[in-house]
């Protein structure tokens, strides 16, 4: 088989290796890889070092964002030859919470992440995984799927938003999405899947990005937050950017809840009115909270939105494939790419 491979930290190892295929030991089912969704995170790894090889080892596969069709599967599996799947990134550690199926809540942060953290990725044309961590795709959807692992990190945000919101009175009716990337291009989708009426800040006026927006039927601004006319019930803030967080939860209405699912790498100091704003918080029953990976229910739910979601604006989401030959230039990014993508047949 063949895989992409980079030692993390030292972009010029990225390379295509020449690998046995998987042995059996390495999960009962064994998947043919099609394609590979390339995110900041797998930029990260590459040119920064964020990421963590396999123990003993100094290279890692990457690719926690999968798309494969089953090859082989024992017949009590639940998963036939031809099946189209995506595989699970995070495996458990031995934490009450991983225990209970709940690896995304991990305790300790001992966890695996395929791709990621101590495993290699999906990122091959031939990868072998366990049922449990697997997930069965309309086969309808085609390359379609390959954005089921960006979506499940949403559909979680939005599962805890929903159960965060059901505490008391909740009839929301308006949610506020920061960031128009894959991310918050599928929070939006979900947002409008629910009914309401989705607004997303960006700072790009034109291009792709605040087409998919408009076509959702959702509201694209360049505006600032704080100069919004809206008050949201829901914000899904995916940058991470400190000012705008602040600025979220600062603007968010009357017993709202603002998920933060964005991570920034400049970790500057941000000037903020805290007193003020812990004031709003506690008078106006807001709650702000933190939401990363995805348990085996919310690829679930992923499958379903993606399913029940207009194919013809999913594919404009996947703005450029690059060839496996070349896959080191999906790590440069460029002002109108969206999702990026390795196709590990080409």
């Amino acid at each position: 088989m063949r895989a992409v491979s980079v030692v993390p930290g030292r972009p010029e190892t990225a390379t295509v290796e020449e690998r046995p295929d998987p042995a059996p030991a390495e999960g009962a089912i064994l998947v043919d890889g099609l394609l590979m969704g390339v995110c900041g995170t797998d930029v990260e790894i590459a040119k920064d070092g964020y990421g963590v090889p396999p123990s003993g080892g100094r290279t890692l596969v990457l690719g926690h964002e999968s798309l494969g069709r089953v090859r082989e599967a024992p017949p009590d599996s639940g998963f036939a030859a031809g099946d189209l799947v995506a595989g699970v990134v995070r495996r458990p550690d031995g934490c009450a919470a991983c225990q209970d199926d709940q690896w995304d809540m991990c305790l300790t942060g001992d966890y695996v992440e395929r791709g990621i953290k101590g495993a290699d990725g999906y990122g091959a044309t031939a990868w072998r995984t366990d049922p449990k961590f697997l997930v069965k795709l309309d086969p309808t959807l085609g390359d379609l799927g390959v954005l089921l692992e960006p979506t499940s990190v949403v559909a979680k945000a939005w599962e805890q938003v929903d159960r965060i919101g059901r505490r008391a009175y909740w009839a929301p009716r308006t949610a506020l999405v920061t960031g128009p990337g894959p991310i918050g291009q599928l929070a939006a989708l979900l947002g409008i899947q629910r009914g309401l009426d989705v607004t997303v800040v960006g700072r790009s006026p034109d291009g792709i990005k605040p087409e998919l927006i408009r076509a959702l039927g959702a509201t694209y601004t360049t505006q600032k937050v704080p100069e919004l006319d809206l008050r949201p019930d829901v914000v899904i803030e995916c940058t991470g950017v400190g000012q705008l967080v602040y600025d979220c939860v600062e603007k968010a209405g009357p017993n709202a809840v603002v998920a933060l699912v964005g991570i920034e790498a400049d970790e500057s100091t941000v000037p903020a009115a805290l007193t003020k704003l812990n004031k709003e918080m506690v008078l106006e029953n807001k709650v702000a909270f933190g939401s990363v990976n995805a348990a085996l229910r919310h690829y679930a739910q992923a499958a379903d939105a993606l399913a029940n979601a207009d194919r013809d604006w999913l594919g404009r989401l996947i703005t450029r494939r690059v060839p496996l030959a070349s896959w080191t230039d999906a790590l440069g990014k460029g002002r109108d790419d969206v999702k990026v993508v390795v196709d590990l047949q080409a």
